[in-house]
């Protein structure tokens, strides 16, 4: 993490308790710095339309998150900048949100995020102002290996604020330009320097909603997004189907289900049942036991490749796999079977494997690469 003397690091300021400890440690060891904040949402925006909710307390993004970062830049004596991004959030990060559900698949938004703005437009703003590389407040860990020739993303010291699930689509070019200073950190360390620091976010709350969508209702979203956009809600009405294929219901539309769902199906039954697929073509939901969401294989594309430069058909290899952010990864083999594209074969059936997720592939600790499941 050592920097040639002058050479001015931009901080990532979301206002949150990380990345303004990032900006206090780095100050404190004399580099310079400016800070940063992406303006993404219109935190009022589609605030109490059509049952959504008014409050828009606890998200990251929000109006009230700039002020934090604002302050913390000001109490810290650094230059800060907030990078109006909200057209181009809308369009590579909230409309593909809203296209997914539409599609019956479940997306991650806060992927999408960091592969299309946050790494990419703070590391091209950073050199607008001069600054040859950002520091963000993930918890993760990146370094040069010279046998390889490449750069590596590593889970960090605190697994259970381990952000690399969310990271797997960093290049070679953004890893190498970017710092991770609470790679080595545990949390609590984290708020304890954030309090030494005097800095009054120090005990502030780690934002738990997508900023766009408050309350986290995402039908509800869908529906206001779209009336907002005068575009009509499509008719994506169908059959609950069961595993045989007997018609048990109808349901009032795909985008309100994510395998793995237990409530609001609309159905009654003496066992408890889940979300088995999704048929975006016929509009069916298949449904079933518990039992039934367990899988051995996945198929994921769009590929992004970190600790070796890619997969040749028919290649394998042997990692570990996550196929959401709170699932502990499992032994599979990834195998090549085409262009970009991969097969996971899992040791052990794994319960909900969703489309529209990402899968990360592991070893050991170094992130290999990951891709979204289909």
């Amino acid at each position: 993490m050592s920097s040639e003397p002058n050479n001015t690091i931009a901080v990532a300021m979301s206002g949150g308790v990380d990345s303004s400890t990032v900006a206090a440690i780095l100050r404190s060891e004399g580099h310079d710095l400016v800070g940063l904040t992406l303006q993404l949402w219109n935190q009022r925006r589609l605030a109490g339309h059509e049952g959504m909710p008014e409050a828009v307390q606890g998200r990251c993004c929000s109006l009230d998150d700039v002020y934090d970062a604002r302050a913390v830049a000001e109490q810290l004596g650094i230059p800060y900048y907030v990078v109006n991004q909200q057209e181009r959030f809308e369009a590579d990060v909230v409309r593909p949100f809203v296209d997914e559900y539409l599609a019956g698949r479940t997306p991650i938004p806060c992927t999408l995020c960091n592969n299309h703005l946050k790494f990419d437009q703070l590391l091209l703003t950073a050199r607008q102002i001069g600054a040859d590389r950002i520091a963000t407040g993930h918890y993760a860990r990146n370094h040069f290996d010279p046998a390889r020739n490449r750069w590596i993303l590593s889970r960090p010291a605190d697994h259970t604020k381990d952000q690399t699930y969310f990271l797997f689509g960093l290049t070679q070019e953004q890893l190498s330009r970017t710092l991770f200073p609470l790679g080595e950190m545990q949390k609590p360390a984290v708020r304890q320097i954030a309090q030494d620091s005097g800095l009054y976010v120090a005990q502030k709350p780690d934002s738990q909603e997508i900023c766009f969508v408050p309350g986290g209702d995402y039908s509800t979203f869908l529906k206001a997004y779209l009336e907002e956009q005068h575009e009509a809600m499509p008719d994506l009405s169908g059959e609950l189907v069961s595993s045989s294929g007997e018609v048990i219901g109808h349901h009032q539309g795909i985008h309100s289900f994510t395998v793995g769902q237990r409530k609001g199906l609309g159905v009654s039954s003496p066992n408890p049942l889940y979300v088995l697929a999704i048929h975006p073509d016929s509009h069916r939901v298949t449904v079933g036991a518990d039992e039934e969401l367990l899988s051995r294989e996945l198929t994921a594309n769009r590929l992004n490749w970190i600790s070796i430069p890619g997969l040749a058909p028919d290649e394998e290899v042997r990692v570990t796999a996550k196929i959401r952010h709170r699932h502990t990864p499992a032994p599979a083999t990834l195998k090549g079977v085409g262009q970009d594209k991969v097969a996971a074969v899992f040791d052990e059936p794994q319960r909900a494997i969703t489309p529209g997720q990402s899968v990360v592939f592991y070893q050991q600790d170094e992130v290999v690469g990951g891709g979204w499941i289909l």
